[in-house]
């Protein structure tokens, strides 16, 4: 059954809560610990080795450790979340991580680029940046970032020289899950709050270099040392207990994904066949070790500051037949993807039909169940249409994707009309609004899109998130001038060019201006019901070809969302159109996850409620559901259970 994504966001929700009592049990610990030891060490002087306990007691001097205490925790805590809200790509680089090249012709390092894009496709996010530990030959990986649209993606050097392709597969996936099921934010806070922690032993070597005649400043900074030790002690007891638990289930994740366990299991066998593990040697391990695939560091204390479950107890529920014997394993012995039957496709695998990776048609039958179970549960099949979309490309195109300035071009072809009049008001509004080479880019790309479906083109706008991403703060802004006029120039905006105007807000605007973080304003679905009704109403309308029609998929949608049906009513064509859709999405998109889903939902009932999916819907619907973080992948027919 498909993992709830709903369930493991508040899931991840609820650790959140749980590890900031954490924080604050072990921040009061280590005030008490402070407090007795300057206590002993400055009222004992003055008063004497034979003082009374009642004179430990000191008001003044335990509020001025506590204040002090509390600055330095939230003071270092502040100043690395917002080193690390940077995005994903800036704890890789710190980490060591060196960006893969997207025209690399290492064999190794474009198998993982390859993975990469071809899980991003079936997951329905935009491919994140892809890094490798040059100096790592341990076999581990780790996705950071706020949200799928900073997610950056590193694998140590060894994992992608050691691992075949379909274990190197499991290894992503299980990243991915981190991804989807709000895994990711929570460790980026994670490691901002323990850094807090280690902060005291950090002031403490400053105060212990400070010199001066009677000076308490040395004793002070050699008391915060102690505590920071214990403090470090705190740390990666919080990190161990937040993340075992979400490896199991990162685990049983990817291996619903790809469906196939062997690939799972074969890189964690590996891992204990290797004489260094997951074991990372870079000095940021233990701040991060638990953003790791694997172990990044010795458990210690008998597994009991281990970040992981054992490697055996992983590999037996994947695997239950495993002996413990684990295979030796060398860095010498580097594997190549095994070569594929001869006439195969080199995207088809694990012996689904090809079939089922054919894109939902104008009148696809998809059912609301199969919608809903496939948000943020990408499956089997979901891969194979992603292999199938990303391998008939022209090599023109990818290559394009992977660079700003053809990028740039890229996203101005995919919105040319395929009307030639039309298009030529567009290319005309084009060339008074950006320079000739671009224009000349697009004009080139154009015909090796003219052929490509929708799916087909929002996954090309997917992989070429990362290029974008490198253009210049200049170059964004004739980027989005750009987009805005080809959608402006026919006096018109369609799904698609709605969708993918939203992609491209939502997955490049906070990586070039600085945006307000999202917070949750409702928890509850009344004040957004005229917001609801909006999204239902259009998609009713949509869907529909006449009024009767429409009313019954809107009463299917409205009944989803606890609405009595007899006070509402389908709202007008003029009252649910794209600026109304635009303004209810940014209300949705700050309310709680629950919310969010049952909205969703009800969206996916009203589209399903006669059977079948039009491709006009399948657009709108991913563009609501991308909004409102929820990525649908591509859709797809399922055969009946």
């Amino acid at each position: 059954m498909p993992m709830d994504f709903v369930e493991q966001q508040e899931r991840a929700r609820r650790e959140t809560s749980r590890l900031i009592l954490y924080l604050i049990a072990a921040v009061m610990s280590m005030i008490v610990v402070i407090y007795l030891l300057v206590a002993a060490l400055f009222l004992g002087s003055r008063h004497g080795p034979r003082y009374a306990i009642e004179e430990l007691w000191n008001p003044v001097l335990f509020l001025s450790v506590s204040a002090g205490t509390v600055a330095i925790v939230l003071g270092g805590s502040l100043l690395k979340t917002k080193e690390l809200s940077q995005g994903g790509s800036s704890l890789a680089i710190r980490m060591g991580s060196r960006q893969v090249n997207p025209h690399t012709t290492d064999p190794d390092e474009r198998k993982l680029i390859n993975v990469v894009e071809e899980m991003a496709v079936a997951s329905g996010v935009p491919v994140p940046s892809v890094f490798v530990l040059e100096d790592e030959n341990g076999i581990n990986a780790f996705a950071a970032g706020d949200s799928t649209s900073d997610a950056a993606i590193a694998v140590t050097r060894g994992a992608i020289k050691l691992l075949k392709r379909d274990e190197l597969q499991g290894v992503i996936a299980h990243e991915f899950s981190h991804i989807l099921n709000g895994d990711m934010r929570l460790n980026m806070r994670l490691i901002g709050w323990v850094f807090g922690i280690l902060c005291l032993t950090i002031v403490g070597k400053v105060l212990l270099r400070t010199r001066g005649r009677k000076n308490p400043l040395p004793l002070v900074g050699l008391v915060l040392i102690l505590v920071g030790m214990v403090g470090a002690f705190f740390g990666r007891l919080i990190q161990s207990a937040v993340s075992r638990q979400r490896e199991f289930l990162a685990d049983a994740a990817a291996v619903q994904f790809t469906r196939n366990p062997d690939g799972m299991a074969g890189a964690l066998k590996k891992i204990g066949g290797l004489s260094y593990g997951s074991r990372l040697a870079t000095e940021y391990a233990d701040e991060a070790s638990h953003i790791f695939f694997g172990n990044a560091r010795r458990a210690g204390w008998f597994g009991l500051l281990s970040t992981h479950p054992p490697l055996t107890e992983r590999i037996r529920r994947i695997d239950p037949t495993f002996d413990g014997t684990f295979p030796r394993i060398a860095l010498e012995a580097t594997s190549q993807p095994a070569p594929a039957p001869a006439g195969a496709s080199p995207r088809r695998r694990f012996g689904i039909p090809e079939a089922l990776g054919t894109a939902a048609s104008a009148r696809s039958i998809v059912p609301a169940a199969t919608l809903l179970s496939q948000v943020n549960a990408p499956l089997p099949e979901h891969l194979v249409r992603a292999g199938g979309i990303l391998a008939a490309f022209p090599e023109s195109l990818t290559a394009a994707a992977r660079e700003p300035f053809d990028a740039n071009a890229l996203i101005f072809a995919l919105l040319l009309s395929s009307e030639e009049t039309t298009r030529a008001v567009q290319m005309k509004s084009l060339e008074r609004q950006s320079n000739r080479s671009l224009v000349e880019a697009t004009a080139k790309l154009f015909p090796s899109i003219a052929g490509l479906g929708r799916d087909a083109r929002l996954a090309l706008a997917g992989i070429a998130m990362p290029a974008l991403r490198r253009l210049t703060s200049g170059q964004y802004a004739v980027f989005s001038q750009g987009v805005q006029c080809l959608i402006e120039a026919d006096r018109e905006i369609d799904l698609f060019e709605y969708a993918l105007q939203k992609m491209a807000r939502r997955h490049l605007e906070s990586h070039f201006t600085p945006a307000r973080k999202r917070v949750v304003q409702y928890y509850v679905l009344k004040p957004l019901t005229r917001d609801c009704l909006v999204l239902v109403s259009a998609l009713a309308r949509l869907g529909q070809d006449d009024d009767g029609s429409a009313r019954a998929a809107f009463r299917s949608g409205v009944a989803r969302l606890g609405l009595p049906t007899e006070n509402v009513a389908l709202l007008t064509g003029e009252e649910c159109a794209l600026p109304q859709i635009d303004a209810a999405l940014d209300h949705l998109a700050e309310a709680s996850p629950q919310v969010r889903a049952r909205v969703l939902e009800a969206c996916a009932r009203t589209v399903a409620s006669d059977g079948i999916l039009r491709t006009r819907e399948a657009e709108l619907l991913r563009a609501m559901a991308d909004t409102l973080d929820c990525p649908i992948p591509p859709f797809i027919e399922l055969p009946p259970a």
